[in-house]
């Protein structure tokens, strides 16, 4: 007795490999749901390939860097530089070796809710993490470069455990340490990419905090980016404490 729709769907859709036997089999069935259970099976097959194929990838860096004897590789990011308001955040995170989390790239490609998944993953796994941010009275003091090394050094220097080499997406800090510096760190390294993510969601908690303290701002939905909205509301409600005064135009508006 050949099995119904439903029961294939179920025996298909929630296994890792499906037996070659039954996939022959049911490659010769000639019920269109059958024939459509296994053009989704293979298109999550595919994904899947193209997830591990990319994961692959990111961790080139990392084994490179451990084959010259390292085994604490820290990966570092930033998220803020550009908003009009709020601090500029960045992430260090030390993954064990086995890491995996197939998805995980720059925190940008990746939406809200997978952002705040894969955050959690990685604090649960990580060797040692570390989020540090430098709020806006301090960036106009020393502006969003000096900054954002500031972060990023604060990140490394507050790890529960020591780095031993650096992977820092498109930067060099001030630190004793070995470093590799990439642009587009964040989709070449897991690492970074994994520090670009608690960077971002860390971020984005602070700035809808700050939403309820500052309402009608709209901090939550545009986490202190100039967007009209935005900008209507400082001409209306003025100045905060988390508005960068050295940033235009809210230098122009702060005169």
């Amino acid at each position: 007795m050949s099995l119904s729709i439903k029961e294939l769907e179920e025996k298909i859709l929630h296994t890792k490999e499906l037996d070659e036997t039954l996939f022959v089999s049911l490659q010769s069935d000639k019920r269109i749901g059958v024939q459509k259970l296994l053009k989704r099976y293979e298109a999550i097959q595919l994904k899947i390939n193209t997830l591990k194929e990319m994961h692959e990838e990111m961790t080139q860096y990392e084994i490179d860097i451990r084959h010259q004897g390292y085994t604490c590789i820290a990966g570092i990011d930033e998220v803020g530089r550009g908003p009009l308001a709020g601090p500029v955040v960045a992430a260090a995170v030390i993954l064990p070796e086995n890491f995996k989390l197939l998805g995980l790239t720059d925190s940008k490609k990746l939406s809200k809710e997978k952002r705040e998944v894969f955050a959690e993953v990685i604090k649960e796994q990580a060797v040692a993490f570390s989020i540090q941010m430098v709020h806006a009275v301090e960036i106009d003091e020393i502006n969003i470069y000096e900054s954002t090394k500031l972060a990023m050094k604060r990140a490394v220097q507050e790890l529960d455990v020591a780095a031993d080499h650096l992977l820092i997406d498109a930067m060099s800090l001030d630190l004793p340490l070995p470093q590799t510096s990439l642009i587009k760190g964040d989709q070449k390294s897991l690492t970074i990419a994994a520090s670009s993510v608690l960077a971002k969601v860390a971020r984005d908690q602070y700035m809808a905090d700050r939403d309820q303290e500052f309402p009608g701002y709209g901090f939550k939905q545009h986490v202190g980016y100039g967007t009209k909205e935005h900008l209507e509301a400082v001409a209306k409600l003025g100045i905060t404490k988390e508005h960068r005064k050295s940033f235009r135009p809210i230098k122009d508006l702060n005169k």
